[in-house]
């Protein structure tokens, strides 16, 4: 229980009386815990025809109340029993009833209901924050400066790359944000943050599957990320501040500057490692990628067992919203590409890159700077977007494998855009960064 005790408004009761109700501001109570409340209504000049006390909670799927009353010669004094249900924000409303018929109501505290602080949480955001540390280290170590120079030589597919990935994804993780969650600014918050997000190391592989330009991809998760470093903060200090003031919370300043120090050491220490230790990074590039893969799947078998609340959480709008960027972040990047006029196979390259997000980012984002309740039900949002995104690709990897098949059945001979082989990409370089369950299946 926090906050102070204190006289909560005035409200007249059928115009004679006043009433007021002395409690605490805030209640927070841990979902399926229970905890006492004292409470007191000092009696006033009708009281005599009072019939009934009625408290309840705005949303009894998040907490549900009960009471005990007792009445001496000055006032009725009590003990409220908050039960909490479920993660969220709910309002105590106290309701006066009178024999006449009068009734009066006002809200009178705010109920949290958080989740017991456990020591299987702390090691799971513990871990969270050593994959993305070690994926950024193996990052730095497996850019490839040169393939960026000689792509950058010609910048209008990483400029369009650029421009979908921080203008468009932004604005439409807020759209679909504003338009599902208005009245959940959790929600709302979890779809910014994965729409203000790198693109994930996903694209690379997945642009290899689909035909695309590998060269492109890698230039533009090279530069994405890097630009992720201000673009974030950017983003989260201009139109989040929208939706944390909509939600009555505090935009985490210190968290975020905090974050991005942190993401730029590993960074710095896999370009230090490929400078002046090129044998060991070479060798950190081959063991590391396979221990990501593997450190990936133990997270998430880890966030499914500790966090199966995040499933009750999942509503229709939840997954639409999962679907929706992602998939219309596809859409945009192959419009914007084909409206510059660029070749089928930088087309395909800045869709992907534009609609994979960096999910990881996001999750670790979201419970590293937002507080209980918040960081639990934002949460929801990376996660769902994280199971929606390869669903697209998959199918067109099939239908690119079914045609190919028809076609040499037909004794046909399918002359497809010459690429790099996945052999190709891990020698030309091992970019990790955090992948669906989906995609490493589909990438091994």
């Amino acid at each position: 229980m926090t906050g102070a005790t204190y006289i909560i408004g005035f409200l007249l009761l059928r115009g004679v009386a006043a009433w007021t109700v002395d409690i605490v501001h805030d209640i927070t109570v841990h979902m399926n815990h229970v905890i006492s409340v004292p409470f007191s209504i000092p009696k006033y000049d009708s009281s005599s025809e009072l019939s009934k006390i009625v408290i309840t909670t705005e949303d009894n799927d998040i907490a549900i109340p009960s009471f005990q009353l007792e009445q001496n010669e000055t006032s009725f004094n009590g003990i409220l029993n908050v039960t909490g249900v479920f993660l969220g924000r709910t309002k105590l409303i106290f309701t006066l009833e009178e024999n006449r018929g009068g009734e009066s109501s006002q809200e009178v505290s705010r109920i949290i209901v958080v989740r017991e602080e456990r020591t299987i949480d702390t090691v799971f955001t513990a871990s969270v924050a050593i994959l993305v540390s070690i994926l950024y280290i193996n990052f730095g170590c497996a850019m490839d400066w040169n393939v960026c120079r000689d792509t950058l030589k010609r910048p209008v597919g990483p400029a369009i790359g650029f421009c979908c990935q921080f203008l468009i994804m932004p604005l439409l993780s807020f759209l679909i944000g504003y338009l599902l969650f208005s009245d959940r600014p959790e929600l709302h918050i979890g779809m910014f943050f994965t729409g203000i997000s790198p693109s994930g190391g996903a694209s690379n592989i997945w642009t290899v599957l689909l035909d695309g330009n590998l060269n492109l991809s890698i230039t533009m998760t090279t530069i994405c990320t890097i630009a992720a470093f201000g673009m974030m903060p950017f983003w989260i200090f201009t139109l989040g501040r929208y939706i944390f003031a909509q939600g009555d919370l505090i935009v985490p300043y210190r968290q975020i500057g905090i974050f991005v120090i942190g993401l730029v050491i590993p960074l710095v220490i896999g370009f230090v490692i490929q400078r002046k230790l090129p044998r060991v990074s070479k060798i950190l590039v081959r063991i590391m990628k396979p221990f990501s893969i593997i450190l990936i799947i133990f997270i998430i078998i880890f966030a499914i067992t500790t966090n199966l609340y995040l499933f009750k959480l999942f509503s229709w709008k939840i997954i639409i919203a999962g679907m929706g960027l992602p998939w219309l972040g596809f859409t945009f990047g192959l419009i914007v590409a084909k409206i510059c006029r660029q070749s089928q196979a930088d087309i395909r390259a800045i869709a992907i890159e534009t609609g994979i997000q960096n999910t990881g980012v996001a999750i670790f984002l979201l419970r590293f700077t937002l507080k209980p309740p918040a960081d639990d039900l934002t949460t929801v949002i990376p996660v769902c977007t994280a199971i929606m995104t390869p669903i697209p690709l998959t199918v067109l990897y099939i239908i690119k494998l079914i045609y190919q098949y028809r076609m040499q059945k037909a004794g046909s001979k399918v002359k497809l855009e010459t690429v790099p082989s996945l052999e190709k990409l891990q020698q030309t370089t091992e970019i990790s960064t955090i992948t669906q369950p989906n995609e490493s299946n589909l990438s091994n």
